[in-house]
This record gives structure tokens, sequence and C-alpha cells, in this order.
């Protein structure tokens, strides 16, 4: 039988959770000054007066190095946990293990051939 009540602290804790964020928004919205003044709206670049456009196009290749880095991070995350638990889960989580890093380093050599990993 399902019971609620065993999840009492479960709810109690998200609805905490999900109200500090909420209450600091609100308060932070009514105590910070609305004043809005030519220094509020000039862009700041560490003290010293902007010079040309604050639109600038970046190229493509950094998003690409970003893309490949995320990926390789998330990679680590799913294998921590794995590495944690190695000698209890068996071959069978090895051989998927391996599976997964074998997909990501043909993902790897993909984008390697294709050229996405040239900085030039």
């Amino acid at each position: 039988m399902f019971l609620l009540y065993e999840y009492d602290i479960f709810w109690a804790f998200l609805i905490i959770s999900s109200a500090i964020p909420v209450l600091a928004f609100l308060i932070s919205g009514v105590l910070s000054p609305i004043t809005k003044g030519p220094e509020k709206l000039s862009s700041y670049e560490s003290g010293i007066e902007p010079i040309g456009d604050a639109w600038l196009q970046f190229r493509i290749r950094y998003y690409m190095f970003a893309l490949v880095f995320v990926v390789f991070d998330v990679e680590t995350v799913f294998l921590y946990p794995w590495a944690m638990s190695f000698d209890v889960l068996g071959v069978s989580a090895f051989i998927e293990a391996f599976i997964f890093v074998l997909i990501l380093i043909l993902g790897l050599v993909y984008a390697w051939r294709k050229g996405a990993l040239e900085w030039s």
C-alpha cells in the first residue's frame, strides 16, 4: 500500500528549498534601488570607458570546443558512480561502461576528422 505520510520530510524539504530562492528574489526586488542613470545604463569593462560596439561575433570554434568539453565532462559524471561501485556491479556493467566510452571515443574521432577541433 502506498502511504503518503512516509514522504512528509521529502515534501517539506521540497517546499522549503523552493521557497528560499523565491523569497530571495522577492526581497531583493523590494529592497533594491530603482534609479537608472547614465552610469547604470553604460556597459562596464573593468572601469575603462567602452570602445566600439558591445555586440561581437564569436567564431563557431569556441562553441565546438565548449561542446566537446561538456560532453566529456558529463562523461565523467556518469562514470564516477560506476567506478565507485565497480566491484559490486560485475562484468555486465563493465561491458556497458566500455561500450559507453567507445561511443564517446568514436564521437571524438569523428569530430577530429571533420576538423572541429582544429584551432586555426
